[in-house]
């Protein structure tokens, strides 16, 4: 069964193209969803986060305090280092359980969609590489259109903090162009048939 991870920066369009491929019934794994589940159901990386950040990691009810963690870290590179260095290493965990699980139903492949796909590691573990591209100008807009709450300081600041599109591109085995210049679903459609070929 071949793994394949779908990575693009923000505003990229890479959550579009993977649900493209679950409508082919292609099983995704979404690693930005994962990892919150798993932040918030395993125990032991509960304690961690709860030893590492402070008590305010979670809120009187249990639940995740993603404000304070994204303010803690986000712009603290030590501490955004340590928050992953706690966090990946778990989804890793989830993410080989749920593969095996695939593996085990027959799958030909399966994807594993990330945006930080090269920067957490995580493509170490993959067998292939599909980045979604469109030019920086394009995913600002998009994500500005997308995320009223944000601002365009946000967007560069994230943006800044992600892999270069040059330095993905390079990296990809495969390359979807969702830049507005071609049509998405032909370019999915042929990968698919690649991928149900050779898995």
């Amino acid at each position: 069964m071949l793994r394949i991870g779908i990575t693009g920066g923000i505003g990229s369009g890479k959550s579009v193209v993977a649900r493209v491929f679950a409508a082919l019934g292609v099983p995704v794994y979404d690693s930005d969803s994962r990892a919150k589940w798993v932040m918030a159901h395993d125990l032991v990386l509960r304690a961690q986060l709860q030893e590492a950040f402070g008590t305010e990691a979670y809120d009187a009810a249990g639940q995740l305090n993603r404000p304070y963690l994204a303010q803690v870290a986000f712009n603290d590179a030590a501490q955004l280092a340590r928050l992953n260095a706690l966090v990946h290493p778990r989804v890793g965990e989830d993410f080989a359980a749920w593969t095996a699980a695939q593996a085990a139903q027959g799958q030909p492949y399966i994807l594993k969609e990330a945006a930080l796909l090269y920067e957490s590691g995580a493509y170490k573990g993959l067998d292939r590489i599909i980045t979604v591209f469109a030019p920086a100008e394009v995913r600002a807009a998009r994500v500005l259109r997308r995320d009223a709450h944000r601002s365009a300081a946000e967007v560069q600041a994230i943006m800044s903090k992600q892999l270069s599109e040059e330095e993905k591109l390079a990296r990809a085995e495969h390359v979807v162009y969702n830049d507005d210049s071609q049509l998405v679903l032909p370019q999915v459609l042929a990968l698919d048939a690649a991928f149900r070929h050779v898995g």
